[in-house]
């Protein structure tokens, strides 16, 4: 049958995601913040979620975003390129501005989740990503129990991607907020058949740091408030 739940974790911080920029399939390092959202985050998942199985997309602020979680628990991380960003093309690198003022219509369409006219050039469309991603994950959910969890450590447009492909739904429906850096969501098998195949339990979950003190790091001394901060799906 497989695993009964999939925890979907997104990377620590970059240099990249502070400045803006569009990182895509870009093999962009965590940076200091997200080393230690990592370790956090880790902790806090551990505290809740000990998986039988641990795969992350291969891009390194990924697979060091697992690693920090699977050393807890003495388990090693599972490479698997199928779980790497969207790919974005000339747009990787980019600010949103400097891609408005290049790409103006595209950038438009891409916006407005347009699959057809709002293509990064050279890039991938919302529909290869969420295809990828979602038989990535389940292939390697299918060779567990249904008591077991599966961690999968991904980014953020191919985790919305493939929460939105194991609703059931299409691509181009924009209902799930994207995480948070070093946030996860949750989903369980539905049970008996029904359909979709998957249900989302919780969504945009973390170590308890207000805000800003996250995207700040440790430097502030902020204190956490309770073991996990998080909200429902939506």
């Amino acid at each position: 049958m497989g695993a009964g739940t999939v925890v979907l974790l997104r990377h620590g911080r970059t240099a990249w995601n502070v400045a803006e920029r569009l990182q895509g399939q870009t093999d962009v390092p965590l940076d200091d913040v997200g080393r230690w959202q990592a370790g956090e985050a880790a902790r806090a998942l551990a505290r809740t979620h000990r998986a039988a199985l641990v795969v992350a997309s291969d891009l390194g602020r990924a697979t060091d975003t697992a690693a920090a979680y699977a050393d807890l628990l003495g388990l090693g991380v599972v490479p698997e390129p199928r779980l790497r960003e969207r790919g974005f093309g000339e747009w990787e690198g980019l600010t949103g501005a400097q891609i408005a003022a290049r790409w103006p219509q595209q950038h438009a369409a891409w916006r407005r989740g347009d699959d057809e006219t709002g293509v990064p050039p050279g890039g991938e469309t919302r529909a290869q990503v969420a295809d990828r991603a979602r038989t990535a994950i389940e292939e390697h959910a299918a060779g567990l129990d249904p008591a077991d969890t599966l961690v999968v450590v991904s980014h953020g447009a191919a985790i919305t991607l493939a929460v939105t492909a194991m609703l059931g739904l299409d691509s181009d429906w924009r209902g799930v907020v994207g995480l948070t850096n070093a946030h996860w969501s949750q989903l369980t098998r539905a049970r008996g058949g029904s359909q979709p195949p998957w249900r989302v339990v919780a969504h945009n979950v973390g170590a308890a740091y207000a805000p800003e003190a996250w995207r700040a790091g440790p430097e502030t001394g902020a204190e956490q408030v309770s073991d996990t901060v998080g909200m429902t799906a939506g």
